[in-house]
């Protein structure tokens, strides 16, 4: 199939698929698109299954396949959905939250990746360096269905920035995690992703060169690509081209790092902020702050349906055992341990010096959903004979994370957070 008919497919089934949704299910957009189009999955293999003579399972395998899930999104939606968030997130209120979501990007990350690798190291007896592989794509939270179910949780303002500004550079942080661990665990065939190309097995002073090249360089990166923006914009009143100016920072910045080998999804949070932040205030008139915001939320909803889409469809790819289920099962519990202690110890760090409103801990730990990203990372890693395992184990995760987690957050929400927020 040609690039045309694919878009063309996923377009017309995301539609389909959110108007069942819609009429029947009436779960969140991006979940129900999700739920629906595993139910397909599963109903066809269950056909395949009755009826091995039809060959449905195998076509759509086919189809699937020709898909490259990790290169769709690495290299073309990211950018534009990781600055489509930021875009909405103001500097002004994550300021107020810049310690939290510091240690959670960073400290949390690092304490994260390496729970999850070490209890899936002692369960599937993988190399202890490939299950750390593992704990840095399955331990930052997606951005994408993060602000998906942020939409319909309405949440307090403040825990909403919390969760939101620590998905949106968590994000970035465990991405160079996963490069650096990856050259590390695979030091003969690794290289970067999104047409990075890194090498690896240089050893830790490398890795830490390389993380520090890839972090600093993509927010510098972002802001220097933000503020050129912007001064731009503020000599120009016509809402069509700034729209168009946003949409070429977006895709040119993200490709623009890509080249320069620092961290395409920090360059464009670090952008994104810049831009719907000062931007707005300062670049940009009325008419053009709704038109931009607009073209922006529809960018993020038709991205987000199409995703989310593709994730229910991936199950035609991964390799289910029994052995598999049963290790993605454990690695559920073993990624809820890991984010309670990624939210729970900056927390503690920080609660000498200011209160926390009422909940925070639970919120926030069942509120840092997996997703698309996750399981990109996952198909993306060098052939091995540990990749279908860490693929099952990583997929069963997310479908957990995105329904399980996702359609409950707001009632935990509701019961756990009732007193009046404190700063």
């Amino acid at each position: 199939m040609t690039f045309l008919q694919i878009a063309s497919l996923l377009i017309v089934l995301a539609g389909a698929f959110g108007a069942i949704n819609y009429l029947f299910l009436k779960l969140p957009a991006a979940i129900g698109i999700l739920v629906v189009s595993l139910a397909a999955s599963l109903v066809i293999l269950g056909l395949e299954a009755l009826f091995p003579s039809l060959n449905m399972a195998e076509t759509v395998t086919g189809i699937v396949g020709n898909i490259d899930f990790s290169e769709a999104l690495l290299e073309g939606m990211l950018g534009l959905l990781l600055f489509a968030g930021a875009l909405h997130v103001k500097i002004a209120d994550l300021r107020e939250q810049w310690r939290l979501v510091f240690l959670m990007a960073t400290i949390g990350v690092a304490l994260s990746t390496v729970i999850v690798g070490t209890g899936f190291h002692w369960i599937t007896g993988m190399p202890f360096l490939i299950a750390l592989v593992f704990g840095a794509l399955i331990s930052p939270t997606d951005p994408v269905a993060v602000l998906g179910v942020l939409r319909e949780a309405s949440l307090r303002k403040s825990l909403e920035t919390k969760i939101a500004g620590e998905s949106l550079f968590n994000d970035g942080v465990g991405y160079v995690v996963y490069l650096v661990l990856v050259g590390l665990a695979f030091p003969v065939v690794a290289g970067g992703h999104g047409g990075d190309d890194h090498g690896g097995g240089g050893g830790l002073g490398d890795a830490a060169t390389l993380f520090f090249q890839e972090a600093l360089g993509g927010a510098l990166l972002g802001i220097a690509l933000g503020w050129l923006t912007f001064r731009v914009m503020r000599l120009i009143d016509d809402y069509s081209l700034e729209v168009l100016i946003t949409l070429g920072l977006a895709f040119g910045g993200y490709e623009l790092a890509v080249a320069l080998h620092v961290s395409a999804p920090i360059m464009a949070v670090s952008a994104g902020l810049l831009i719907g932040d000062v931007g707005a205030k300062h670049g940009m008139s009325e008419e053009t702050r709704d038109y931009v915001d607009a073209f922006w939320r529809l960018i993020d909803e038709i991205l987000n349906a199409v995703l989310f889409l593709m994730i229910g469809f991936e199950v035609f790819i991964v390799a289910f055992t029994m052995d598999t289920f049963l290790a993605g099962v454990f690695a559920i519990g073993l990624a809820l341990v890991a984010r309670l202690a990624a939210v729970a110890v900056p927390v503690l760090i920080l609660k000498p010096f200011r209160d926390f409103s009422p909940g925070v801990i639970p919120i926030m730990t069942w509120g840092g959903l997996k997703g698309g990203i996750s399981v990109a990372l996952a198909l993306s890693l060098p052939d091995s004979e540990w990749k279908p395992l860490i693929l099952a184990a990583t997929y069963i995760v997310v479908i957990f994370s995105i329904i399980v987690q996702g359609l409950t957050v707001k009632a935990l929400a509701t019961r756990v957070g009732r007193e009046p927020e404190l700063m």
